[in-house]
């Protein structure tokens, strides 16, 4: 299901000025930042995500769009070697020609062994036109098996740790949408994670929630966190406005950066509207957005809205 572009009146709370009806420019200085957790790094609260690249209709296209979102005032871009089949990679390099130094960029590797993981992010740093990322991760970490694997001797941690020991990345840190438990049990097996990644929504807490089971454990340790599927793969805009969906997920304690699969410039203006008179949500708008999520989707919750969750 494909997200559509929201405009003026989708903004809850948002007045329209303009006669026209047009919906309030954009300028950069609108969006928030933040302390990335741990790193100390500050960035904007909405991440450019490199999945959604595979939108545009070429790479030179989807370089474009990066620069746009890049003059919009965003600085924290997110990717990874399987998006796109490399072409998000390649389309980060060259939208990002001459600002590399003023974003932060990150890129992830699915290899669980030292040897392939390294190899990948020399290919990432080859299509970033870059020399080092400010973050690299491992993605798609799934059960038991994908953490004995990542940190088995000779498995993709020590990639991880000889990276950011030689400079190659800033900081390092995991991914995954499949397991909160997976989650947990990796940050409590290893604890020199700079960073997770997590899909955190308001319909989350009814089915395998990362927000219960994950995020805590997040916290406790001061990692940066970073949320997708805000936007439940575009099912929860049936009953919440953007406006919702990006507030619930930034009013989260640890949640740091909203990444949003913009695949147009209009769709990262309407996100950048949603945040930009940022006030966290009070206890009771948190519950009335969760029970809309919920009745209010279409579609059945848990494993049929939630697919990318493991089955239970």
């Amino acid at each position: 299901m494909n997200r559509r572009i929201f405009v003026g009146g989708a903004f809850t709370g948002m007045s329209i000025t303009a006669a026209s009806g047009a919906p309030p420019k954009v300028k950069a200085g609108d969006i928030p930042t933040t302390t990335f957790g741990k790193t100390g790094i500050q960035v904007s609260v909405l991440a450019q995500g490199g999945a959604r690249m595979d939108l545009l209709p070429d790479v030179p296209a989807a370089a474009a769009h990066v620069r746009k979102v890049y003059d919009l005032g965003i600085n924290y871009f997110d990717c990874s070697r399987l998006y796109w089949d490399g072409r998000s990679e390649e389309a980060y390099g060259l939208g990002l020609q001459g600002v590399r130094r003023n974003v932060f960029l990150t890129t992830k590797t699915v290899k669980r062994t030292a040897k392939e993981a390294m190899e990948e992010l020399e290919t990432s740093f080859r299509l970033m036109k870059t020399d080092y990322v400010d973050l690299w991760q491992a993605h798609a970490v799934q059960n038991k098996d994908d953490i004995e694997k990542l940190l088995a001797p000779g498995g993709a941690i020590e990639a991880f740790e000889a990276a950011r020991k030689a400079g190659k990345c800033r900081f390092i840190g995991f991914t995954g949408h499949f397991d909160p438990e997976a989650h947990a049990a990796l940050m409590k097996a290893y604890d020199k994670w700079d960073t997770v990644m997590m899909p955190i929504h308001a319909a989350d807490h009814a089915y395998l929630s990362f927000e219960k089971t994950a995020l805590p454990e997040a916290i406790e340790r001061g990692l940066g966190t970073q949320a997708i599927k805000v936007f439940g793969k575009a099912f929860l805009l049936r009953s919440l406005s953007p406006t919702e969906c990006l507030r619930y997920v930034l009013s989260q304690p640890g949640v740091h950066v909203a990444v949003c699969g913009a695949g147009t410039q209009g769709q990262m203006e309407d996100n950048i509207r949603a945040v930009r008179n940022f006030r966290k949500m009070t206890p009771e708008e948190i519950s009335d957005v969760r029970k809309r999520a919920i009745v209010g989707s279409g579609v059945y919750t848990g494993p049929t809205l939630e697919y990318w969750k493991k089955r239970i």
